[in-house]
């Protein structure tokens, strides 16, 4: 069972944290929370998209070769990283001072999703690797988000309960939220 704590005890730890992990559902605001979260407490913004997973043109890097990045990149003082790949929560759990699980509804995961292609349709995003512009989502990347809570969920909390049973825990469900953790 996931260390959960309130939204006011997470923005103490957050103050005083230097790595800090986002995690949840594609469309749910990681990426904007964690670049806020980089910005107001000057933590290196890390994009598991941009910098671990995805090679130009859509090509998804070997296994092997993204924990070897990850394996690098937690080693790092001081930073929030957005991505929530469970396959390698053994190397960014343990490393992390807070675990921030964005488990927004469905509907506001796929409005986001629409906002984000109108806005950056084309264009590759600050969260996204060179060579990856914005593009419509395909029938599989839907069904990943209507899905998320029933099948990624139970996984994510597994992954917890292994690799970080005593890591303090948030769960921000609404944007109202993020903006309470953020400011506090």
């Amino acid at each position: 069972m996931p260390r959960n704590i309130s939204i006011p005890h997470a923005a103490n730890v957050l103050r005083a944290a230097k790595r800090v992990l986002v995690v949840g559902c594609s469309g749910g605001g990681k990426s904007t929370l964690s670049l806020k979260i980089s910005e107001r407490y000057d933590l290196e913004y890390l994009s598991y998209d941009r910098d671990v997973r995805w090679l130009p043109g859509w090509r998804v890097r070997d296994r092997e070769e993204q924990r070897l990045i990850v394996s690098d990149l937690v080693k790092r003082d001081r930073w929030v990283m957005d991505g929530t790949t469970v396959s390698t929560f053994d190397l960014r759990l343990p490393r992390a001072d807070l675990l921030i699980w964005v488990r927004v509804p469905r509907r506001v995961a796929l409005a986001g999703v629409a906002r984000r292609v109108v806005a950056s349709y084309g264009r590759v995003r600050i969260d996204m690797a060179d060579g990856c512009p914005e593009q419509l989502p395909d029938r599989e990347f839907l069904a990943f988000i209507w899905t998320f809570e029933t099948r990624a969920a139970p996984r994510i909390a597994r992954g917890i309960d292994r690799y970080g049973p005593i890591l303090p825990v948030v769960t921000l469900t609404s944007r109202s939220e993020f903006t309470a953790l953020v400011d506090a």
